[in-house]
């Protein structure tokens, strides 16, 4: 004997994952969820709540939604999940490039606001030296 499914409401989801049921609905929108319908009510299965929490996840990093729907993808269409981890590697690898590209940039222009800054503070302690 089968046990029935763990399925879960639009709502339970969203208290889960601290999200609103819109954010929900645009996840199935695009592709990502595809839940069951039992007359007008969404029943999410744990297949839904994983993918769910992958593309939260990927959010979170800054993926772009066609990188997210990508990885998502693989999973869906395979058993060997080498692929999958070696292009997760390879979008993880290019996020952290821009990243680290970005840092740099925040670095640089900390740097000239700090000089602007000196330069402000030197020509205020001149005139009130004068």
């Amino acid at each position: 004997m089968s046990q029935p499914a763990i399925t879960f409401a639009i709502s339970d989801l969203a208290r889960e994952f601290g999200i609103t049921p819109r954010t929900i609905r645009f996840w199935e929108d695009q592709g990502i969820l595809s839940p069951e319908r039992e007359g007008s009510k969404r029943v999410f299965t744990r297949r839904d709540r994983a993918r769910l929490k992958m593309a939260l996840r990927g959010k979170r990093l800054g993926l772009s939604l066609a990188e997210i729907k990508d990885l998502i993808g693989m999973y869906a269409s395979t058993e060997d999940e080498t692929p999958q981890l070696q292009e997760c590697l390879r979008i993880m690898s290019k996020r952290r490039e821009a990243l680290e590209q970005q840092r740099e940039d925040i670095e640089a222009m900390l740097g000239e606001i700090a000089q602007f800054e000196l330069q402000c503070q030197q020509e205020l302690n001149r005139r009130a030296a004068s």
